[in-house]
């Protein structure tokens, strides 16, 4: 979808002539037209004909043979999109890779940490809370630390695990230091911001910003830096399925009463 990087109404002809990397014939130019982008406007050989442009035919299909490979070139976008998070694949603490998928069939909370922030303490706090009563029920946290904010999350990895583990005693994964916003975002956090934007736009606006992930890779929320992990600890149940072994458990003495 290019809804999100382009406006609503725009002249085409600019952009067939960027997207061919060279001009187009003559009998191109004079032939202004406009289309519109929609969050349901989807990029594929259709397109060439949902336009129509009075073009011959020849120059049009210079522009089909050319379209795809230079809109991805310029744009990054790939005919592959990406539908849960463990088509991704991201660094540990220590560098090693990690295919996400090795999480399929847990509920995922992932969050953007730093070592020197106001939320600090209590973040850390309670998402050990959380990971210790859940881990067994099949949650993980997964925890990226981020320098964007602030300049909150300065150090290596070493210095970072060091704090997140031996001052905060984290038994949940930690991660490479990525960027969560901006063009070198990390894959994973574009997907997740794309899945589930913001108040204010998509972009991640603090630390410790979350994201809830069911057991089939979706995207199912997002908490602001200043929701509470305690606060968030129904939705985490209810995607454990725990919430519906607590009814059953009230529903089945109720109607042995009766």
């Amino acid at each position: 979808c290019i809804s999100s990087r382009l406006p609503r109404s725009f002249p085409a002809v600019p952009i067939l002539q960027a997207l061919l990397y060279k001009p187009l014939t003559p009998s191109v130019i004079p032939c202004v037209f406009h289309f519109r982008a929609s969050p349901s406007t989807k990029i594929s050989s259709r397109f060439c004909f949902w336009i129509k442009p009075r073009v011959p035919p020849q120059d049009f299909n210079i522009f089909r043979a050319g379209f795809s490979a230079n809109f991805t070139a310029m744009t990054g976008s790939s005919s592959k999109q990406s539908s849960s998070v463990y088509d991704f694949t991201v660094k540990d603490i220590r560098g090693n890779d990690v295919d996400l998928s090795i999480y399929k069939g847990k509920v995922l909370l992932i969050v953007n940490v730093a070592s020197q922030c106001g939320l600090t303490n209590s973040n850390y706090t309670e998402l050990n809370g959380v990971y210790t009563k859940y881990k067994d029920q099949g949650l993980e946290i997964l925890a990226f630390p981020c320098n964007q904010f602030g300049g909150e999350e300065p150090g290596d990895n070493a210095q970072i695990a060091e704090v997140a583990c031996s001052r905060f005693k984290a038994e949940f994964p930690i991660f490479d230091k990525v960027e969560v916003n901006g063009s070198n975002a990390a894959p994973i956090y574009k997907f997740l911001k794309s899945s589930k934007g913001g108040l204010l736009g998509d972009g991640i606006k603090w630390n410790f910003t979350k994201f809830l992930v069911d057991k089939d890779g979706n995207v199912v929320d997002r908490y602001a830096p200043t929701t509470s992990p305690l606060s968030i600890e129904k939705d985490v149940k209810k995607l454990l399925g725990l919430l519906d072994s607590l009814k059953q458990q009230h529903i089945i003495p109720s109607l042995l009463v009766k």
